[in-house]
């Protein structure tokens, strides 16, 4: 009360000047309120930018530190502990309904004996050759009689043992008869045709070279040193890659009618991944390039080499395709699919899986409930994986639909709550953005529900990589890319890399083009077969 006074007082005394000084204290109150709202302002988006600045720190580290199966910490574990719970139930329900079953083929078979499981034993491999060594007893005869005993049987011990490789040299002599009759004819057998002309390269050895290097990851360097040190030749590793240079040429043109056939199918599965190159251009560090993979499901792969990522390498790929493609949501894919417009894209629901799951590693108890979610769709997918394609289109249509609408109803409702660039708002953003693509696999029973089969085909490209490091010049990648496809397929199809590859090399030189399709792994049939 004596301060509203004292301010009456003021203003009879001087009401111009009482009105100026409050005036410009409003407006200081004014200019202060406007601070304080931008500091919050501020403070809110350092807030924001702390949160992703953890949420990436903490992926790092478990890059960087955690172990490859991603296991959780306790903290995250215990996050996780509904689900778990979940799934024990579930298999407690299914234990209980198999142990039901038993009891039931029990009661109706009284007499029949419960059998016992037993340790399982390995068989020897029947197609391995076999050496044996008798021996006989330190005393085969009577020290009675001074007789040899009768045989009555034998005790079969057996173990698998490995004879090193070794190199040959494969001699051909060819005989030369001149004519007696003075007309100077001379007759020499033909020389066999040889996989590379003048020189000393032979299928066997060339076959190995191909497979330590794209199969079994070993670096050139290495194998140089294996032929000098345990087989006592000097090879050198320029020599191997002009012989690798060769061979890719040949394999190429295998690789190319795969690709040709393909592109006449409906479906394809699309990814790539990078690899350091050695370019005489970029000093100082290792460029950059791209190994861009091409898959059938089930079927072939072909992989291109490119020193781009842009959308230019899959358009000139894609030309003459007519189906639809499926691939994560790398801005170059959906690009690809507008440039070609004809193409329809399938999402992959395996990336937006792993968004979810690394938002729940960070803490977002709400990614569980989609992870739960996705476990129900992969269970589907993994119950009708082997029904007929019409029993398998069927059970999709009719269960996953709602799966895939409550998931949407659940992010929407989520999405105006969380920070777009927290871990949990990506994943969020992403299935939405994706969310019509994801459901593009329902239309027909030869989609998949992701991207993973495409996924094992680069893993044995990214293990080779961490082996020999980079490759060695950008015009060498076609060379990695023609032979990781030939190895690839045959991997798929069941076929021995090594049988196709000493087959193949061995007829290819003589072959025709229009035989060519003899070679491809679809239909390959070992040369003892189509003989016979």
């Amino acid at each position: 009360m004596n301060r509203q006074a004292e301010l009456l007082q003021q203003a009879r005394r001087d009401p111009v000047g009482f009105v100026v000084q409050r005036l410009a204290l409003e407006q200081q109150l004014t200019e202060h309120q406007q601070t304080i709202r931008q500091q919050t302002e501020t403070i809110a988006q350092q807030t924001q930018t702390i949160a992703e600045l953890q949420s990436l720190l903490d992926q790092l580290k478990r890059m960087l530190f955690g172990p490859k199966s991603e296991k959780m910490t306790p903290e995250k574990q215990a996050q996780l502990e509904q689900l778990a719970q979940d799934l024990q139930e579930q298999a407690q329900r299914a234990a209980a309904d198999s142990q039901e079953v038993l009891e039931a083929e029990s009661a109706l078979e009284p007499n029949k004996p419960r059998s016992r499981p037993r340790g399982q034993r390995y068989a020897m491999p029947v197609h391995v050759e076999v050496q044996t060594t008798v021996l006989e007893p330190e005393q085969a005869c009577c020290e009675y009689c001074g007789r040899l005993g009768q045989e009555i049987g034998r005790e079969v011990t057996e173990v698998i043992d490995l004879i090193p490789a070794k190199l040959i040299v494969r001699r051909t002599e060819r005989i030369k008869r001149a004519c007696q009759c003075g007309c100077g004819a001379v007759a020499i057998a033909a020389l066999p045709p040889r996989l590379l002309p003048a020189s000393k390269l032979g299928v066997g050895l060339a076959v190995f070279i191909l497979l330590s290097k794209y199969d079994d990851h070993v670096a050139l360097y290495t194998l140089e040193r294996i032929f000098r040190e345990r087989h006592g030749v000097s090879i050198p590793r320029q020599q191997m890659v002009q012989w690798i240079e060769y061979l890719a040429g040949l394999l190429k043109l295998i690789v190319d009618r795969m690709w040709q056939r393909m592109k006449q199918g409906v479906y394809l599965q699309i990814d790539e991944t990078p690899v350091k190159v050695l370019d005489p251009e970029v000093k100082g560090k290792a460029a950059k390039g791209y190994l861009w993979f091409f898959a059938v499901p089930g079927g072939d792969v072909v992989l291109v080499f490119d020193s781009r990522r842009s959308q230019e390498v899959p358009v000139e790929q894609l030309v003459g395709f007519a189906g639809a493609f499926q691939s994560d949501a790398y801005e170059v894919y959906l690009a690809v699919q507008k440039r070609l417009g004809g193409l329809k894209r399938l999402g992959c629901a395996a990336h937006c899986r792993r968004k979810f799951y690394e938002a729940a590693l960070e803490g977002a108890q709400q990614a569980i409930w989609f992870i739960t979610q996705f476990r129900r769709l992969y269970r589907m997918e993994d119950e009708v994986r082997m029904l007929p394609p019409p029993e398998r289109q069927a059970i999709r249509q009719a269960d996953a639909p709602p799966i895939w609408a409550q998931m949407k109803e659940r992010a929407e409702q989520l999405k105006p709550t969380l920070l777009p660039k927290s871990s949990l708002g990506k994943a969020v953003n992403y299935f939405l953005n994706e969310y019509e693509a994801l459901l593009v696999y329902l239309e027909s029973p030869l989609y998949q529900i992701d991207n993973n089969l495409i996924e094992n085909a680069i893993r044995p490209s990214c293990v080779g990589k961490k082996r020999w490091l980079f490759i060695g010049h950008p015009q060498a990648g076609w060379r990695s890319a023609v032979i990781y496809s030939i190895v690839q397929s045959c991997r798929r199809r069941g076929i021995d890399p090594q049988q196709y590859l000493t087959d193949v090399l061995t007829r290819l030189p003589t072959m025709k083009s229009t035989e060519l399709d003899q070679l491809l792994p679809e239909n390959w049939k070992p040369a003892s077969q189509t003989t016979s």
